[in-house]
């Protein structure tokens, strides 16, 4: 038997983004968005509506990062979705982040977040609030690196945001190997 919810919007993992932006006098904002991911090979798409600082940031300077919010700083990823640039401009200092900026886009990368999408601006539809960006960089910090040079999940313990349950979840355990464990049915 199964129960029905009716429309809602529950997809899992949902990743918890972080996305940076400056606006046109450089100061730095972030913000916490759950609705986006991967949109093609090279593009992320993130759902953003227009009256957030983080949108009207995106629109004047046409760059964004997008980092993944980690297990370590959940009370700082949680306070820059609670809290609007509109409202305190100062909230990246007051989550106690440090900022620098990308050296691909005109957009912040949060030292604390130790991975980041480096992102310009392809288009925003406010219609649909649909932001989309094109990748230009992935940069992550050698502390979440692996043996093998690239980025270990383990390391790097990124969120994911239950939107049932209001939770705050780590990635788990590995289970499977992609690209191999289904080639026994083939």
């Amino acid at each position: 038997m199964r129960k029905n919810f009716g429309a809602q919007t529950w997809v899992y993992p949902m990743p918890v983004l972080i996305v940076g932006t400056y606006d046109e006098n450089g100061v730095p904002n972030a913000m916490n968005a759950a609705w986006g991911g991967i949109y093609t090979d090279d593009m992320v798409s993130i759902c953003l509506s227009e009256e957030h600082k983080t949108t009207k940031n995106i629109l004047a300077v046409k760059a964004f990062t997008v980092s993944m919010a980690t297990r370590g700083l959940v009370a700082a990823c949680d306070y820059v979705g609670m809290v609007s640039g509109n409202d305190v401009p100062d909230k990246v200092a007051k989550a106690g982040f440090s900022v620098r900026r990308s050296a691909f886009v005109n957009a912040p990368v949060i030292e604390e977040l130790p991975m980041a999408l480096e992102c310009e601006l392809i288009r925003y539809d406010p219609e649909s609030c649909r932001l989309v960006g094109r990748i230009v960089n992935v940069c992550a910090d050698e502390s979440v690196l692996g043996e093998n040079g690239k980025v270990d999940v383990h390391k790097l313990a990124p969120i994911t945001y239950d939107p049932m349950n209001h939770h705050y979840l780590v990635l788990g355990e590995k289970v499977g190997q992609a690209f191999h464990d289904g080639v026994a049915l083939k």
